[in-house]
């Protein structure tokens, strides 16, 4: 039997910095926590921005305890204040640290509470009415302006950035100048984590993947020969009660004659 492997801490993954490409996968349910932590994935991460998902948290925990589980925020919190409070809830819910895709004034309120932080670097899909979807980094303007808003997030305080998009050969060069863990999503493997969602590698979505996200098995398809079988065994169940074939004697629980016939005359005295 396998014995459970060692929780990671902020501290161990800042030690690994450099030394190899940590597997990272955001989550969605806890069977998918449970296959993640199976297959001996490094770091998870998951939504924490709806009541759903903070009500799902725990379960996410319970089902993959020894796994580094990082909660995203809800976007748009209003304060520092807010989002200390939201933060410390993701920690006492089971999280290990909180993504935050805020302005570092934010972040920088959170971590000088103690919560360990992930921001957000490159195309940031909430803020898409200012650059479109596209990569981020292209230009000398746009890779300078990268390399200062990574180290204006570093000197917030965030221990890690999730870099969304961006050229794989300048998230290289980028990995190398900070502190922080840069989790690659769709920005090569040259960061610090290799970072898919759950529905991309399951090909759980009508949609086309996007460029940078590789499928390694066909979701959809099953959910749609699953919803075919669920048609069919409820015609057919429909079918048996209509036509008399269920229930049949096998599904029936029998009460012995001689009673009965006692009972039924013992009520028709009455």
């Amino acid at each position: 039997m396998l014995r459970p492997r060692k929780k990671y801490t902020v501290h161990d993954l800042q030690q690994l910095k450099g030394k190899r490409c940590l597997t990272h996968i955001h989550v969605k349910s806890p069977e998918e926590a449970a296959a993640a932590a199976a297959a001996g994935v490094d770091i998870m991460s998951c939504s924490f921005d709806s009541p759903e998902s903070q009500a799902r948290l725990p379960r996410l925990v319970e089902a993959a305890p020894n796994s580094f589980l990082s909660a995203a925020t809800p976007h748009g919190m209003a304060s520092g204040e807010e989002a200390i409070r939201i933060g410390f809830r993701a920690l006492e819910a089971g999280a290990s640290s909180v993504y935050c895709s805020a302005s570092p004034f934010i972040i920088e309120a959170m971590a000088r509470e103690g919560l360990p932080v992930v921001g957000h670097l490159g195309l940031v899909p909430r803020h898409v009415t200012w650059t479109g979807y596209r990569a981020i980094g292209k230009t000398a303007t746009e890779a300078r302006l990268l390399h200062e808003q990574m180290k204006t997030l570093e000197d917030a305080g965030a221990y890690a950035a999730e870099l969304e998009c961006v050229p794989h050969n300048l998230a290289r060069f980028l990995s190398s100048q900070t502190r922080m863990l840069l989790m690659s999503l769709g920005s090569g493997s040259g960061c610090d984590t290799q970072f898919l969602f759950s529905d991309d590698i399951l090909g759980d979505y009508e949609e086309r993947p996007p460029r940078h996200a590789k499928a390694y098995r066909n979701f959809l398809a099953e959910h749609r020969r699953l919803q075919q079988e669920r048609i069919a065994a409820f015609s057919e169940y429909i079918a048996d009660v209509t036509e008399g074939r269920f229930p049949d004697r096998s599904h029936l629980i029998e009460m012995d004659e001689t009673t009965l016939q006692q009972v039924i005359r013992d009520v028709g005295s009455q």
